[in-house]
């Protein structure tokens, strides 16, 4: 499966002009994302830890569609290290006009053996960072009174699972920040919404120990449409809250989970 981005002719380019950075861009959702945004002309920048190469992939595929952009490298559980990269991208291709908060881990944990360490931990990296990312950009787009922050939350934050509730409960605050961003933002022409993948198959989900695996199929039977949900689904929407044609949608969650959980 493609992107439908991704087969829209060269002149179709909606969001040519604009600076885009996603976190944890250099593979899954992240990395489908860059592609779907540089096909729609957007400039990428590539967030990433320490996946250096994988990363320089999604710049060569994204230069393949067109667009121009950079690799940046930033531990962003490092309370400076947000600044450092909003400002090493501006510098690089200008300022950036939409953020697109998916950087993130998974960490599995039964509530008897979740103590501080680790509720801190699944908070700060599935929580904390996005607060760091979102504020470190918003001057920038309050001066040109235009911008997009998309989230990526999980259908965990509603649905709940066991073993996942730092997980889930950091899940749901994005959809929080979203919100009161929204109404704060939304005088200035910026626009704040959240995305709720159900269960993407990403190349990630085989490194989880098997009894924490589910199984296809009874994953499929939960939802209307009969499919693993792809990356590229998810890219395909973001995409478009990203775009000019989403600029009265703000403050909303929205589900690409194959109607798993009906909103």
């Amino acid at each position: 499966m493609t992107t439908p981005l991704l087969d829209l002719p060269l002149t179709a380019r909606p969001l040519q002009g604009r600076v885009a950075l996603v976190t944890g861009a250099a593979t899954g959702i992240g990395a489908a994302t860059t592609r779907a945004l540089a096909a729609a002309g957007a400039t990428v920048a590539i967030g990433h830890l320490t996946q250096i190469n994988q990363a320089r992939r999604v710049l060569a595929e994204a230069r393949q569609l067109g667009s121009d952009g950079i690799e940046v490298s930033a531990d962003l559980t490092d309370p400076d290290a947000a600044d450092r990269m909003i400002s090493q991208v501006t510098s690089e291709l200008g300022p950036v006009d939409i953020l697109v908060n998916n950087a993130g881990a998974y960490p599995r944990q039964s509530w008897e053996q979740t103590d501080e360490r680790t509720w801190a931990h699944a908070l700060d990296v599935n929580l904390t960072i996005h607060y760091r990312a979102s504020h470190a950009v918003t001057p920038g787009m309050l001066r040109r009174q235009w911008g997009r922050i998309i989230n990526v939350s999980s259908v965990n934050a509603r649905a709940g699972r066991p073993g996942l509730t730092a997980y889930s409960t950091a899940k749901a605050g994005l959809i929080g920040l979203s919100r009161s961003l929204a109404r704060e933002l939304g005088p200035h022409g910026i626009c704040v919404n959240t995305v709720l993948p159900g269960a993407i198959q990403v190349d990630t989900e085989n490194t989880l120990p098997t009894h924490h695996r589910t199984h296809p199929q009874d994953q499929i039977a939960r939802q209307c449409v009969p499919r693993r949900g792809q990356p590229d689904d998810v890219a395909a929407a973001i995409a478009f809250l990203a775009g000019p044609t989403a600029s009265f949608i703000t403050g909303q969650s929205l589900h690409i989970d194959g109607g798993w959980l009906m909103n």
